[in-house]
């Protein structure tokens, strides 16, 4: 993956972890897990693990047995992740571009893979792999988010840089919310050799804290940041900006908002 959409490095990962994982990841990892564990997969892939919100769910969720191997495509991701497991949890952590999955055919029962799909460069390919890696009756589990009108708070952060880089504009918060239509990710998975294809619309309110340190979240727990500097602009005037148009929709300390995510469940027949 090439585009700096998904280059998750240098102080990303903690901020992504702290501030965003318990408002806008959390509770939809432990969603995915609990379907994950319903399964009961012996051999469990996890691609897009990031900072192992899930992979976290999982290995608590998961019998102790479980083989669960979690993958990234940005080493730093996986270096925070790695650091909330203890030896012992049997937690494999590898480097991995999930349209180049570095695994043998039928080696999982399960693949989980929370809000990774929309960074892919080719999604197809993509879910041709995890198709390969499945065993025969394996079930690949993911999530997308729903457009920004379901979700205000990307709505608000991209109209902040559109309106600050009238040229050029940063493009991080498009890429997040680029697979909110439903057809062309169920012909694509079906298209992939899946069947047996069960989609939910999850919608949440979520509790905000903190405006300010969601904003800083917001700005500087992904691309966005680097994406502004590149353009020679400050983030921090952008942290100010997203803050006051968080405050005047949802309240302040604590504000309250509305996110909404589209899951997916599709097996291997």
């Amino acid at each position: 993956m090439s585009s700096d959409s998904a280059r998750f490095t240098g102080s990303i990962p903690e901020h992504y972890d702290r501030i965003l994982g318990p408002i806008i990841f959390a509770d939809y990892a432990a969603d995915i897990a609990r379907r994950t564990a319903a399964f009961v997969p012996p051999r469990v892939l996890e691609t897009a693990a990031g900072t192992g919100i899930v992979t976290r769910r999982l290995r608590d969720a998961l019998p102790a047995g479980t083989r669960l191997t979690a993958t990234d495509l940005n080493p730093p991701m996986l270096e925070f992740a790695r650091q909330k497991f203890k030896p012992d949890e049997q937690v494999e952590f590898q480097p991995a571009d999930a349209t180049e999955l570095p695994f043998a055919d039928a080696s999982f029962d399960a693949v989980v893979c929370q809000f990774g799909v929309m960074f892919y460069p080719d999604k197809a390919k993509s879910y041709r792999e995890v198709h390969r890696v499945l065993s025969p009756g394996g079930r690949y589990f993911f999530n997308v988010w729903d457009s920004h009108r379901y979700n205000p708070f990307a709505h608000i952060a991209d109209g902040v840089v559109q309106r600050l880089f009238p040229i050029d504009p940063p493009q991080f918060y498009k890429v997040p919310f680029s697979c909110h239509q439903i057809d062309p990710i169920k012909e694509a998975v079906i298209e992939a050799g899946f069947a047996d294809i069960d989609v939910s619309i999850i919608r949440l309110e979520r509790e905000i804290p903190d405006m300010d340190q969601f904003a800083h979240g917001i700005v500087y727990g992904n691309p966005l940041a680097d994406q502004v500097r590149a353009r020679g602009g400050e983030p921090e005037l952008v942290v100010q900006t997203v803050v006051e148009e968080l405050r005047r929709a949802f309240g302040s300390n604590p504000g309250r908002m509305p996110l909404q995510a589209i899951v997916y469940s599709a097996g291997k027949p």
